[in-house]
């Protein structure tokens, strides 16, 4: 296939015989074999030209797909044997990602120098496609995967805690009602205050807890929080070496706490490059380490 539709590209047998490092005669030998198979004639040839019949040239358009095919397998197999190169554009949320998604991106790229990284740090929901990236990291329920493949590579759980000094001034919430009586330090958005989220009977139980405090900072809040301002409701991967400290202590650890999936995400292709297949084992590899 490949001989006979390099000759119909270079309209003729000694081209593609030149082309191709063979003899004129073995391409002949080629389109005869074709021929032959299929018990149709390919190609008029006569000592002085050589034109292509009809059905050789509805076979030849099919061959040229054919071939486009076995390259692209090809090319998978070898890109899949060969180290991963060329840029990587991944978008994350800030904090998880400083703290949690880029160490593991960053060694990933120490064992294979060729890897470009390309991280940004951002809550906004971005477009993989419209913003031209190739892996997204997102945690919590996805609204919308149209076009998008995802793998979860991790869960958190949510943690209520305080300072020590709060909790000797102000004493422990026993459970969920007791949260009313106290202080707290809640995320927010313009227009939007995030609920504090515990486990129900099929729906999580959401919670606004009493506040003077609100911060669009997850960082900020836990900063504020050891300084004794109030309760907080915080990413266990957030606070887990301020517990490890003592500067925060975990409350209601009778209750189930609320859990977040994180995934990553990346766009629905036919197969998927070594880049985004290796940064992706890499996070569901290492991620569920920082969860804890």
């Amino acid at each position: 296939m490949a001989v006979f539709v390099k000759a119909v590209d270079l309209g003729s047998f000694a081209s593609a015989a030149a082309a191709l490092d063979l003899s004129g005669p073995m391409v002949g030998k080629h389109v005869r074999y074709l021929e032959e198979r299929l018990g149709v004639r390919l190609i008029n040839r006569t000592t002085r030209r050589q034109s292509i019949t009809e059905f050789g040239r509805a076979y030849y358009e099919r061959c040229r797909l054919v071939l486009a095919e076995a390259e692209a397998a090809e090319a998978l197999v070898a890109e899949q044997l060969s180290q991963p190169r060329g840029r990587l554009r991944v978008t994350m949320p800030a904090l998880l990602g400083k703290h949690c998604v880029a160490p593991i991106l960053l060694e990933l790229s120490c064992r294979h120098p060729e890897l470009e990284l390309d991280l940004s740090f951002s809550d906004r929901i971005v477009n993989l496609a419209e913003d031209g990236y190739d892996l997204a990291i997102r945690t919590g329920k996805l609204e919308d995967r149209t076009g998008l493949m995802a793998r979860r590579v991790a869960r958190h759980r949510m943690v209520v805690c305080a300072s020590p000094s709060y909790i000797e001034k102000h004493g422990r919430p026993r459970d969920l009602d007791d949260l009313g009586s106290h202080h707290a330090i809640v995320y927010s958005r313009p227009g939007w205050v995030h609920s504090w989220l515990f486990p129900g009977d099929g729906q999580p139980i959401k919670i606004a807890p009493v506040n003077r405090l609100r911060l669009d900072d997850l960082d900020a809040i836990a900063d504020a929080s050891t300084a004794g301002m109030g309760l907080a409701w915080l990413p266990s991967w957030l606070v887990r070496e301020r517990i490890q400290a003592g500067s925060l202590v975990p409350l209601l650890s009778d209750h189930p706490e609320h859990v977040f999936d994180n995934y990553a995400l990346w766009l629905q292709t036919p197969y998927l490059p070594l880049k985004i297949r290796l940064a992706v084992d890499a996070v569901a590899a290492a991620l569920p380490r920082y969860m804890t």
